[in-house]
């Protein structure tokens, strides 16, 4: 379901065309994640006056901020060729050796989803990530045999939006993990712009930036906010596209002033006209909107929360004032303190609902 929403950070099919007409080539072309970058640029110049591989790099943050991108942008910076698969793709070791056994000297592999490894996998990758070795076993029963392949030094790039998910084995053979983080407007802004460019869109600074406020702090859902806008102020003939034209654009989206689409304001308009505000227990939202309890707590909330509309508490989800104000309403008179619940409160505990 998360993919179906335009405001979604996830891949779609229709980003497929797009994304490397826009993607960045070089770290200097990279807006954004200024101290990631900037480190990177020391890593990868420092690697390359050594003549050796870079150490293993794990990319992890929300889908959607750019880290196929870098993974990319380290092989050409490197001047090295670059593999990419991903953790669901390689079902068995078979399939891991024959990726590994045709990297040439310091090419990059890049496995995106890297959580959703095999174990089994995961164990034929330690010798190949430590010391460039593969152990495999050949054959079965009594005829097995185990044979250790030489491998070509290389860089893993592995990439997670769930780095809670990797075991520690794993992650502690990353020597250079890197957090990235949601994009401010004026970054957002300096992309849209950019991606008009390729597109051959003629957009003002407003207008740039009213989608870059509407894109979640996310590249990918601004790249996409923007054909869509182009689509609207092409059949409409409106060139340049400012403010008023992508606003109009936007409406028409369903993609509100602060980036919530109607899946978003369902759920709070559940919560503030059906329940007062709350608190309500998830499983109650859930049955109330006739969606899995794993689409609200992973699709939906992670934004509302991060937006401050929403407040998760032993009693339930919680509107705040922002949320009340954002969706037109009044918000009701409570008395002080009354939004501290006490944890030690036995009618905090009501089942389902934290």
């Amino acid at each position: 379901m998360d993919e179906e929403r335009i405001i979604s950070g996830r891949p779609r099919e229709d980003d497929a065309a797009a994304d490397p007409a826009m993607r960045p080539q070089t770290l200097r072309e990279f807006i954004g994640q200024r101290v990631l970058r900037e480190n990177l640029e020391v890593y990868i110049q420092a690697a390359r006056q050594r003549g050796q591989a870079l150490d293993h790099v794990l990319f992890h943050g929300p889908p959607g901020l750019g880290k196929t991108t870098l993974a990319q942008i380290v092989s050409r910076e490197l001047g090295v060729g670059f593999r990419a698969t991903s953790g669901p793709m390689i079902a068995r070791a078979g399939d891991l050796a024959a990726i590994l056994t045709n990297l040439e000297r310091n090419d990059v592999l890049f496995i995106d989803e890297i959580h959703r490894l095999n174990p089994a996998i995961e164990e034929v990758l330690y010798p190949a990530m430590e010391d460039f070795q593969l152990d495999l076993v050949i054959g079965e029963g009594p005829a097995a045999r185990s044979v250790r392949i030489d491998l070509q030094p290389f860089t893993l790039v592995g990439a997670t939006t769930r780095r809670g998910l990797l075991t520690r084995p794993l992650r502690d053979r990353f020597g250079i993990p890197l957090q990235m983080n949601f994009y401010e407007p004026d970054e957002l802004e300096a992309i849209v712009r950019r991606g008009a460019t390729v597109l051959g869109l003629e957009i003002t600074r407003d207008g740039a930036m009213e989608i870059a406020r509407r894109s979640r702090g996310t590249p990918r859902v601004a790249g996409r906010l923007l054909r869509r806008v182009s689509d609207f102020a092409l059949v409409a003939r409106r060139s340049p596209v400012d403010r008023v034209v992508a606003d109009a654009a936007l409406k028409r989206l369903d993609v509100d002033a602060m980036g919530l689409d109607a899946m978003d304001r369902r759920y709070l308009d559940c919560i503030a006209r059906h329940y007062g505000g709350g608190p309500v227990g998830v499983e109650t939202l859930a049955a109330a909107l006739s969606e899995e309890r794993d689409t609200l707590e992973e699709v939906i909330e992670p934004f509302v929360i991060q937006k401050g509309l929403i407040q998760r508490t032993p009693r339930g989800r919680v509107l705040t004032e922002s949320g009340f104000r954002h969706m037109g309403l009044v918000p009701p008179a409570r008395e002080a303190g009354a939004a501290q619940f006490d944890l030690l409160d036995p009618r905090a505990d009501d089942g389902d609902e934290a």
